[in-house]
C-alpha cells in the first residue's frame, strides 16, 4: 500500500489491528503479527573517531574510491560509509579495499550496478537506472515490458503476478536498468547485473537462448518487446 502511513496498532485483542491512512481514508488491517521496519543508522559515535581526526559528514565516514579515510592506514567500509547499507555491498567494498592495500590493480565499485532486492510476496528486484533517471542523464531510451501472465512457467506455478521491465539506450543498445516484480525475481536480477557489467546490448540478450519454461525467459522477452520483436504477447 504505497503512499500510506500506519496511524496506530491495537494489540489488545487476539489479533493485531493496524489503522492505515490511505488516499481512501483509514483502513483497518488484521494480522497475527506486525513487523515494524524502521531502517538503520550508522553507529560511529563513541568509538574514538574524534581522537583520530577521521573526517565524517552527515553521520558517515568520508572515504575515497578505495575506502581510505583521511588518516593514513585507516580504512572504512559498509554501513558507516556512503552507499547502500547492504551486506553484499559491504562484502564487495571489503574485497576491493584489501586488494588495493595488497597493491593489486583494482577497479572501484560501480554503485549504479548494485542489485536491490525486497523479499516480499511477490518479490521486487531492480538494478541500474529507472526510466526517469535515464532520461535525466540525457539518454534516449527504449523500454520493454513482459508480464508473467504470459509466462508458461509462471502459469504452471500459479505465480502470474508481476513483470520484467528493461531499459535500453536507444542509440547504442546498452542495457541501462531493470525492474522486476514476481516470484523468484531476486534470483533473476543477477543476470542483469552481469549483463550490465559486460555492457551487453538488447539484441545480445534477445539472441541469448533462455530455457523454456522458466521465469527467466521474461528477461529475453522484455528485451524483445523493447525492440518490437516479441512474439509471445
Amino acid at each position: 500500500m504505497t503512499g500510506s502511513s500506519v496511524e496506530s496498532v491495537d494489540t489488545d485483542g487476539a489479533k493485531c489491528v493496524a489503522s492505515v491512512k490511505t488516499k481512501k481514508g483509514i483502513e483497518k488491517i488484521e494480522a497475527d503479527i506486525v513487523l515494524s521496519a524502521v531502517g538503520v543508522t550508522s553507529n560511529i559515535e563513541g568509538i574514538g573517531l574524534e581522537e583520530t581526526g577521521i573526517k565524517t559528514e552527515k553521520g558517515k565516514i568520508i572515504v575515497d574510491d578505495f575506502y581510505r579515510t583521511n588518516i593514513d592506514g585507516i580504512y572504512a567500509i559498509g554501513d558507516i560509509v556512503q552507499g547502500p547499507a547492504l551486506a553484499h555491498v559491504a562484502s564487495s567494498e571489503g574485497i576491493i579495499c584489501v586488494e588495493k592495500i595488497a597493491g593489486l590493480d583494482v577497479e572501484s565499485l560501480d554503485y549504479n550496478n548494485i542489485p536491490a532486492c525486497t523479499y516480499t510476496s511477490p518479490e521486487v528486484a531492480s538494478v541500474g537506472y529507472t526510466e526517469e533517471g535515464a532520461r535525466e542523464k540525457g539518454y534516449d531510451i527504449r523500454v520493454g515490458k513482459f508480464p508473467f501472465t504470459a509466462s508458461g512457467k509462471a502459469s504452471a506455478e500459479g505465480e502470474k503476478n508481476g513483470f520484467v521491465k528493461l531499459i535500453f539506450d536507444a542509440r547504442y543498445g546498452e542495457l541501462l536498468g531493470a525492474h522486476m516484480i514476481g516470484a523468484g525475481v531476486t534470483e533473476m536480477i543477477a543476470e542483469i547485473v552481469v549483463a550490465r557489467k559486460l555492457e551487453t546490448t538488447g539484441h545480445e540478450i534477445i539472441k541469448s537462448i533462455h530455457p523454456h519454461p522458466t521465469m527467466s525467459e521474461a528477461i529475453m522477452e522484455a528485451a524483445a518487446a523493447a525492440y518490437d520483436e516479441v512474439i509471445h504477447l
